[in-house]
């Protein structure tokens, strides 16, 4: 009976070390490609990564289809298969790569929800600053929405990290790689409340005494609390859309980028690795887009 655990104990290793990505990106690598031994189990076909051909592969692109993945969760597992199969070759394990022949579905670019800048004052004022959490919510918010931070950068925040003197706080972003992010006055102001009026009276979790925002046992917050605050906000300020913590982050972006910030600052803002991520803000509101034509074209 062919194991490929060793072959995904190898990838593993190779996507930690080498590529340097987070736990969560290689665990998401690790699930997708995974479901091809789940496939060859079923239909009952032992296999090693070295016998499977490309007419195995589109038989488990049928399964995954006839089982109601989307077109954009099929392109993902593809592009896992791929980068597995890269690193199988690399390390000499096999001679072929079945999957340089198999194409991934075609999928539309999908356009991410964003706020108005008036759903985030309506979602922010229905905070409860009477309480410390509501107070320690407050500077959350205002700093994911002002920093435009990911989830994990927000949770894993240090204190030594804020220079609020020079106006910037530094982040650890995908892949460990770290960057400067300019911050304004109203995150400063209510992280400094915080910091000052609530943090200080919790006591403090060892390992955790450098991070910014704690629960109430001194630990820091886990990625799960972060997306039922903003839920939870979004209940009681009535907006429907389907949001959650990373949509201040596509807010934070669009709102720069509607107001004429350079492409590439912002870009560097994100920490997005490449520009064409950072592109599809450009897309985002045509209303705005078309306004700017007709003021600044020479024939409009």
């Amino acid at each position: 009976m062919h194991s490929w655990q060793p072959y995904f104990n190898g990838f593993e290793a190779y996507l930690k070390l080498e590529r340097s990505l987070s736990e969560n990106s290689v665990d998401a690598y690790l699930h997708d490609v995974t479901k091809v031994t789940q496939f060859l189990d079923i239909q009952g076909m032992d296999l090693g990564p070295g016998q499977l051909k490309l007419s195995h592969l589109q038989r488990f692109l049928q399964w995954i289809t006839e089982l109601g993945m989307s077109a954009r969760s099929q392109a993902r597992i593809i592009s896992g298969l791929k980068a597995f199969y890269r690193y199988l070759l690399m390390e000499n394990i096999v001679t072929q790569d079945p999957t340089g022949m198999l194409e991934s579905p075609k999928i539309g670019r999908k356009l991410p929800v964003t706020l108005s800048v008036a759903e985030i004052d309506q979602l922010i004022a229905r905070i409860d600053l009477s309480t410390d959490e509501g107070k320690r919510n407050k500077a959350i918010m205002e700093t994911l929405y002002g920093c435009g931070l990911r989830v994990s950068e927000l949770t894993n925040l240090k204190i030594s990290n804020l220079f609020f003197k020079e106006g910037f706080i530094k982040v650890t972003g995908k892949g460990d790689k770290e960057r400067l992010v300019p911050i304004g006055n109203i995150a400063q102001i209510e992280i400094n409340h915080y910091l000052m009026s609530i943090r200080s009276h919790v006591p403090v979790q060892k390992g955790h005494e450098d991070i910014v925002f704690l629960n109430r046992r001194g630990a820091a917050l886990s990625r799960v609390m972060i997306f039922n605050i903003v839920k939870e906000l979004a209940m009681k300020a009535g907006i429907r859309k389907k949001i959650s913590p990373h949509t201040f982050r596509h807010s934070f972006a669009t709102h720069l980028v509607e107001g004429g910030a350079d492409l590439r600052a912002v870009q560097e803002m994100l920490g997005h690795e490449s520009i064409t991520t950072t592109e599809i803000y450009t897309h985002l509101d045509r209303d705005y887009l078309r306004s700017a034509i007709i003021q600044f074209h020479p024939r409009s």
